[in-house]
């Protein structure tokens, strides 16, 4: 049996090199760093950090100049071409900022898509599309396409059709960058709670310090390196330890009659 907390993504010393005549840009500097099974890690940083460009490393999107990036305990970028579409279509899911989908497609045949390349026959494809799509809130908005819905329907189109084959791994990239802040928090919480309820593992790009908090961990990325790692999960599970002794202690007190349970006015 696998332990649960095991690394499913392994970043070890990853280096990106862009060359523009003779000049050399650094945009990924000896970056190492893990990601647990069932995480939800942060790349945070301003534009322009190389953030962006990790998580393309990450998903085998763009490759290495240096490192190696290991997922599943595999190195993708040893894999070929065809093995690495093979992988991304079994264990990765994707949401844009942009949101990438197909005007030409209604709702439902844009969360197909996903399916469609994984050789599912139609009626159940058709059926986890819907159900996905009631999942995010858009059950009447299944033959709407995209240019007769908002922004943030759309993003939630582009959720349902990264979640819809039920990926192990989810990289975003930027998910809220078009959408207001109303909007954004009810995206966040569609794609949190989505992969707490299946366990899986979300590796998010944002700059929106806000949008960070959502993670378990935020990994602060400048000038393409790694500046700090904060544990949200760990420093929420002290700051509760702290809180319930104390709280015992008052129950305590109240029971005893040293402090009033009410205030006699």
């Amino acid at each position: 049996m696998k332990n649960k907390n095991e690394n499913i993504i392994e970043v070890k010393n990853a280096k990106k090199i862009y060359r523009m005549g003779k000049e050399k840009i650094v945009a990924v500097d000896d970056v190492s760093f893990t990601v647990k099974k069932g995480e939800f890690c942060c790349l945070y940083g301003a534009s322009g950090s190389g953030k962006s460009t990790l998580l393309n490393l990450m998903a085998g999107i763009e490759k290495l100049t240096g490192g190696q990036i290991i997922i599943k305990g595999r190195n993708i970028h040893r894999m070929s071409e065809k093995g690495l579409a093979k992988f991304r279509q079994n264990s990765l899911g994707f949401v844009f900022q942009s949101y990438n989908l197909l005007n030409s497609m209604t709702a439902l045949e844009n969360v197909e898509l996903p399916l469609i390349f994984k050789h599912m026959n139609r009626k159940r494809r058709r059926r986890l599309a819907r159900q996905m799509l009631i999942n995010v809130g858009l059950g009447d908005r299944q033959k709407h396409k995209p240019k007769e819905m908002s922004g943030g329907q759309q993003q939630r189109v582009g959720i349902a059709r990264a979640f819809v084959s039920n990926p192990e791994i989810v990289f975003a990239d930027e998910p809220t960058g078009n959408l207001d802040s109303k909007t954004s928090k009810e995206v966040m919480d569609i794609i949190k709670n989505m992969a707490k309820a299946n366990n899986q593992t979300i590796v998010m790009v944002t700059h929106d310090k806000d949008l960070a908090e959502y993670a378990d961990r935020i990994i602060h990325i400048f000038d393409g390196r790694i500046e700090e790692i904060v544990d949200l999960k760990k420093e929420k599970a002290i700051e509760q330890e702290e809180l319930e002794p104390d709280q015992e202690l008052s129950d305590a007190y109240i029971e005893g009659g040293v402090i009033p349970a009410e205030n006699p006015g």
